[in-house]
């Protein structure tokens, strides 16, 4: 019996996940999470064979946390769920040591087969998530835009923002706007989100 821990941020698709998993006869779910943080000190404790996890967007510290958890737990193979595939995302995810590297909308049977074949010992990458990270979306934005999100995501309000960069703060606010509507986002959060996934920032 493969022992399974799961880290989803998503209350309802953790437990859909949980279910999904626990219905396999030949798998067992021994804990979830919700937060990304938490898998390193669980992993070291309850030794799992796999860690089924949705990295988010974690960013840096969180790929730095799995390559740890990889060096400190080998025996457990990590499949990384992903809900927006970019090519940063995935080099990201094998530098850190990961077994698996999957879509979020992969069928729950697809799933199951994608953890028994890292439980092998195989390195598994789903090929919609290859072909996504391999045919990223057009980067729509100028290099000052991306200078701007990038210091944006760093939480700073926009006084501070314009203070850093050395720019008027009308002029950081125009470019937050211009940035939401290229990508499409409704605010400063989801176009850092919708940036991070698609490795323009």
């Amino acid at each position: 019996m493969a022992r399974i821990l799961i880290v989803e941020e998503v209350g309802l698709l953790r437990r859909a996940l949980r279910t999904v998993l626990s219905n396999e006869d030949d798998l067992e779910v021994i804990a979830d999470l919700a937060r990304v943080q938490d898998a390193l000190g669980l992993a070291r404790a309850v030794r799992p064979d796999v860690l089924v996890m949705d990295i988010g967007a974690g960013g840096p510290a969180a790929w730095a946390l799995v390559d740890r958890l990889t060096r400190e737990v080998p025996e457990c193979a990590v499949l990384v769920l992903s809900a927006v595939p970019g090519p940063d995302t995935l080099q990201a995810a094998l530098r850190a040591g990961v077994r698996g590297f999957v879509g979020k909308d992969l069928p729950p049977a697809d799933l199951v087969d994608q953890i028994r074949a890292v439980l092998k010992g195989e390195l598994v990458v789903d090929p919609g998530a290859a072909m996504a990270a391999l045919n990223p979306p057009p980067m729509p934005l100028t290099e000052r835009e991306r200078e701007v999100l990038r210091v944006a995501a760093e939480g700073l309000p926009l006084k501070e923002i314009a203070s850093r960069l050395f720019l008027a703060h009308g002029t950081v606010r125009n470019h937050l706007s211009s940035i939401m509507r290229k990508t499409g986002t409704r605010n400063r959060m989801e176009a850092i989100r919708q940036a991070r996934q698609d490795g323009w920032i």
